[in-house]
C-alpha cells in the first residue's frame, strides 16, 4: 500500500471543456477517492497529438508534489490493442495509454515499477471501448491516490518495451558556432517553444553575441522577457520551461512569422564573447 497521505490528482488530456468528458472522469474519481485533490494539468493538448501531449507533460511533472498521481490522456488508440499502463518513478505515478505519451517521463525519470493494468477490480464494471479515460484511468488512479500500489494494477511490464516517440536532439556545427533545433509546438498565446536551450551555447549569451534564425526570420538578440522590445517587435528569449522560445510582444509569433511545429531554429554566434570588453 502506498503513504495515504499523498491524495493529489493531476488530469492532462485533449478532450477540451466544451464536452463532459472531463467532469466524468473528476465524477469517477470522486466516487472512489472523495478525499482525493484534482488538478487540471491542461485539456488543450492539440487534438490526438500525443507528441504534444508527451512535451507538456514531461516539463509540467517535475512542479508537482512528490507523490502526485498523473492522469494523461492523449488516445487516438482506444480500444485498439495498446496497454493502458501505470509507471511509478522516484517522484510520481503516471497512468496512460502506451502509446508514447510517457516518453520523456520513461527516459528522464527513475522508474520503479511499469504495470499494465489488467485487473478488473480496478476498473469500472464493463469497459466499454472508447472512453477508457473514464473506465480504466480514473478509477486506476482513484485507487493509487487511496493507497494501492501501481504494481496491484495488473501484470508487470518491462519498462524498455514501452513506446517510445522520437524527439530529435539539438545538433550543433561550424565549431560550435550554430545549434540547429526545431520548432516543437505554438502555446495559446502563439509563442513558438523550441527544442534548443541557451545553455547550448556554454555562454551567458551577451548582448550582440547571439542571434536567432527562424525560417526566414532574424532576432538579432536574445532578451530576457517580452517587454524588452517594444510592441509589436519579435523577441527570442528563454521561456519557463528552459527552452528557447520566440515571440511577438503583444501578438502571435506562430501566425505572423507562418512557423510551425518542425520548423528549423538555429542559434547563430555573431561575434566572440572574447572580444567583448
Amino acid at each position: 500500500m502506498r503513504d495515504k497521505k499523498q491524495q493529489v490528482i493531476a488530469l492532462l488530456t485533449d478532450f477540451g471543456l466544451q464536452d463532459t468528458y472531463v467532469g466524468i472522469m473528476k465524477g469517477v474519481i470522486a466516487s472512489i477517492a472523495p478525499e482525493a485533490s484534482v488538478i487540471d494539468l491542461t485539456h488543450s493538448v492539440a487534438p490526438q497529438h500525443i507528441r504534444h501531449g508527451a512535451l507538456l507533460l514531461g516539463s509540467s511533472s517535475k512542479w508537482f508534489p512528490e507523490g502526485t498521481v498523473f492522469v494523461a490522456v492523449v488516445d487516438p488508440g482506444v480500444g485498439t490493442s495498446r496497454r493502458p499502463i501505470a509507471v511509478e518513478t522516484d517522484r510520481a505515478v503516471f497512468i496512460a495509454p502506451d502509446n508514447g505519451l510517457l516518453s520523456i517521463v520513461l527516459t528522464q525519470q527513475c522508474v520503479r515499477s511499469c504495470t499494465a493494468i489488467t485487473r478488473p477490480q480496478f476498473m469500472l464494471p464493463n469497459p466499454g471501448a472508447t472512453f477508457h479515460g473514464r473506465d480504466l484511468f480514473s478509477p486506476a488512479a482513484a485507487h493509487v491516490a487511496s493507497g494501492t500500489s501501481p504494481k496491484e494494477l495488473g501484470t508487470p511490464v518491462c519498462p524498455e518495451s514501452c513506446v517510445i516517440l522520437d524527439f530529435p536532439a539539438p545538433s550543433t556545427g561550424d565549431g560550435g558556432t550554430t545549434w540547429d533545433g526545431e520548432v516543437l509546438y505554438s502555446d495559446i498565446y502563439g509563442n513558438l517553444i523550441t527544442s534548443l536551450k541557451t545553455s547550448h551555447t556554454g555562454s551567458d549569451l551577451m548582448p550582440g553575441e547571439w542571434s536567432v534564425r527562424a525560417g526566414d526570420h532574424l532576432i538579432a538578440e536574445i532578451q530576457r522577457t517580452y517587454g524588452d522590445v517594444s510592441e509589436g517587435a519579435t523577441v527570442a528569449y528563454t521561456g519557463s520551461t528552459g527552452l528557447l522560445e520566440i515571440a511577438i510582444r503583444n501578438g502571435n509569433a506562430a501566425r505572423t512569422l507562418g512557423l510551425q511545429e518542425g520548423d528549423r531554429v538555429s542559434l547563430v554566434r555573431d561575434r566572440d564573447p572574447r572580444s567583448i570588453d
